[in-house]
């Protein structure tokens, strides 16, 4: 925002030429001497520039870009702010080559039926919706998470996946292809209520009452919920006939995380 700013001085003068001394005389300038002298004093008033190394000693963060074209044409849930951080809860899922073999079956077949999907980057199973914390707000967050899991002795456990099933977000601009867990549910539900303590500490959203829990294999773009339905059926049959027997999705829950912007935090669960 520009600022007009007034003279220094509450008196026109009206005639610059004539000025007065320190003996309260008045003496007669030349234009050029005043412009000699303004120009001086622009001169000096200029700002010198920054040295770069003093500017690399204070990096400001990179806003991210809210360019779809860059994100793979996804669309942000919330507008992102300067610090504002995105975060979530969640347990990690590793893939090893038997899941990313069918993972590959999976997007090639929904792929013929019109349903171009795009494979996870990383695979995870979320116990809280994604939330916005302020930079100043995440050590007391993850805090927060550890005294909960800390009094509660959690203890680590196996949840199993075996059963495909279709999934949207909240705004209708994304549709996910999913395994949903049917092992470890109880035990799931449980770390997700000492999440939800720490969400509602800080006023923030809480997980669903009646959560699926899932890992995401894929996602696109847009609604395509109803055309990947049509194609669910001969999509488990590749799960439930995977080379020698049903593929089960198997995630050993031993160390719960929280991703906070480009931030993760990690909750081993007791042995």
């Amino acid at each position: 925002m520009l600022v007009g700013y007034s003279s220094s001085s509450d008196e026109e003068v009206e005639n610059p030429s004539e000025l007065t001394d320190s003996t309260g005389k008045r003496r007669t300038v030349s234009s050029s001497a005043i412009c000699y002298n303004f120009s001086m004093l622009s001169s000096e008033s200029v700002r010198l520039p920054v040295p770069g190394c003093l500017l690399a000693m204070f990096p400001e963060e990179e806003e991210p870009d809210n360019d779809t074209s860059l994100h793979d044409g996804r669309i942000r849930s919330f507008k992102h702010e300067r610090g504002n951080w995105a975060t979530y809860v969640y347990f990690p899922y590793p893939p090893d080559e038997d899941f990313m073999e069918l993972l590959e079956e999976l997007l090639e077949v929904a792929g013929a039926r019109g349903v171009l999907l795009t494979q996870q980057r990383e695979f995870h199973l979320s116990v809280s919706q994604t939330v916005v914390l302020k930079h100043h707000w995440i050590q007391p967050f993850t805090e927060s998470l550890k005294g909960s899991l800390t009094s509660c002795k959690s203890e680590r456990f196996t949840a199993v996946s075996l059963k495909l099933k279709v999934y949207s977000n909240a705004e209708r601009t994304r549709t996910f292809l999913g395994m949903e867990v049917s092992a470890g549910h109880a035990q799931l539900a449980e770390i997700m209520k000492m999440v939800d303590k720490t969400m509602i500490e800080f006023r923030l959203d809480t997980f669903y009452k009646d959560p699926s829990f899932h890992v995401s294999l894929a996602w696109c773009v847009g609604d395509f919920t109803a055309q990947l339905k049509e194609c669910l059926k001969e999509l488990q049959g590749l799960v439930d006939h995977h080379e020698e027997g049903a593929f089960l999705l198997t995630l050993d829950c031993q160390e719960l995380r929280c991703r906070a912007g480009n931030k993760t935090f990690s909750f081993p669960l007791q042995s």
